[in-house]
């Protein structure tokens, strides 16, 4: 007789996790780094990775010099977005004890999940398809819907509130790559017109004028490069207003920089808010992005358990699905238990990777991201269990098992009554397919950087 035990026949098996911070000093150019220096974000911040030359002046020799190569290589050729690692961040990859010997670290850190999508090389670009033909510098249209400078309204009761283009940190695969972070070889970044305090004024005007938004995430760039008393200012008018009843604060920075939530006028800020938040009948809640169980180190669960007992509504994650990072059951499913068992982070939304320049390796098929949503079915609680979406331009989120029409061999499926079209990464699809888009692009006239949106 068949088995009818579902969990049984399961081949993941969950493990309670205990985070472990890993020890920075094992890196030679941290080797004297005291605990209160890398609790300080202040240190954090000085002393992050910018380029090729700073991660040698950490690592050493336990790279090779290809690796060293093989990035700069990178940001002349194919990055949409500048090198920009919190020694935080780095300290999460390759986590286990460093072979002390030259290039015993390479084929770790090739392999490693957090620095395949936080620290891109050359050669994990395709040669071909390295880029989508629909490729577009901002994939979600969110600039020719901004009411004003930096704010989207997508959705009919909630805006995007965009007050910095900068982030303690910097994502391969960034869906606003057109404005986020300083110019690369490849880009020339959009920018900002006016002044950031008559951009957050333009911003609230309109929100005030407009009583149907009642939701408003405060976003980026990360929030964490916003001047706390800008920042506090911010939200401080939103709540005032009298109309709002959910804030996100979206911030990456608590997975790459959690020094800073933890600073004392962070915390006593958040405090201030949050009870006024509750006084206003508002949820204030935060939203990070982490894409790896390993990020979740105890300085995270600190952090975020400190966001908690501030009196944050919520604390959740909206991840990315990225081939070579999360794109196993096992792979998603640690992590998801990893924010939840520790941090008290709700895993919340996983979205597929936008359709970017040259962001193809990380890019999963629809119909991969579907088994994903299926085999993760059943192991989290309800609450924790993060719903697969995928964002499509001119629509929005929808579920990833939401699409009307999908077309396997083509790789093109159809989402909403308007029928608007979202594309899996070509290098993936069976050949038929492939030849289909190769004579395709000798069609295609959408350049993929073009000026502006």
């Amino acid at each position: 007789m068949a088995s009818t035990n579902l969990v049984a026949d399961d081949a993941y098996c969950y493990q309670p996790r205990k985070p472990v911070e890993p020890d920075w000093t094992r890196f030679p150019g941290w080797r004297d780094v005291s605990a209160r220096e890398w609790r300080d974000p202040r240190w954090q911040r000085t002393h992050s990775v910018r380029s090729a030359r700073r991660l040698r002046d950490v690592v050493g020799d336990w790279l090779a010099d290809s690796v060293y190569e093989d990035l700069l290589a990178d940001q002349e050729r194919y990055a949409t977005m500048s090198v920009l690692l919190t020694p935080q961040m780095l300290n999460t990859m390759v986590p286990s004890t460093v072979p002390r010997r030259p290039g015993g670290l390479t084929d770790a850190f090739y392999a490693d999940p957090v620095r395949r999508y936080m620290l891109p090389l050359a050669s994990d670009r395709l040669r071909v398809w390295s880029s989508h033909p629909t490729a577009r510098r901002d994939p979600l249209h969110e600039q020719e819907m901004w009411a004003t400078e930096g704010l989207t309204h997508r959705y009919p009761t909630k805006v995007l509130a965009e007050l910095t283009a900068t982030c303690p940190q910097y994502c391969g695969h960034c869906t606003r790559m057109d404005l986020v972070g300083p110019s690369v070889p490849q880009v020339v970044k959009a920018r900002f017109d006016g002044h950031a305090t008559d951009r957050l004024a333009a911003m609230l005007k309109y929100i005030q004028a407009n009583p149907q938004i009642r939701d408003v995430v405060v976003s980026g760039g990360d929030v964490a490069n916003v001047a706390w008393h800008q920042l506090e200012g911010f939200v401080t008018a939103l709540l005032e207003t009298g109309q709002i009843r959910d804030i996100r604060l979206a911030a990456k920075s608590l997975a790459g920089l959690p020094q800073h939530w933890l600073s004392p006028e962070v915390r006593s800020g958040l405090e201030r808010l949050a009870a006024l938040a509750r006084r206003r009948g508002c949820g204030l809640a935060l939203h990070t992005h982490v894409n790896a169980a390993q990020s979740v180190t105890p300085l995270v669960a600190e952090a975020s358990r400190a966001l908690l007992e501030a009196g944050l509504r919520d604390v959740r994650n909206q991840g990315v699905l990225m081939r070579g990072v999360n794109d196993t059951p096992a792979a998603l499913l640690d992590l998801c238990f990893a924010l939840a068992d520790s941090p008290g982070i709700t895993p919340y939304y996983f979205y597929m990777c936008d359709i970017v320049p040259h962001s193809e390796h990380w890019r999963m098929t629809l119909a991969e991201s579907q088994a994903l949503q299926d085999a993760i079915m059943g192991w989290l609680p309800g609450f924790s269990t993060p719903r697969l979406v995928c964002d499509v331009p001119r629509l929005g989120k929808r579920w990833v098992h939401q699409a009307v029409s999908y077309d396997r061999e083509r790789g093109i499926s159809t989402w909403g009554q308007a029928g608007l079209p979202y594309f899996d990464p070509i290098h993936a699809l069976p050949p038929a397919g492939r030849a289909w888009w190769k004579d395709e692009e000798a069609l295609a006239h959408t350049p993929l950087f073009q000026d502006g949106p």
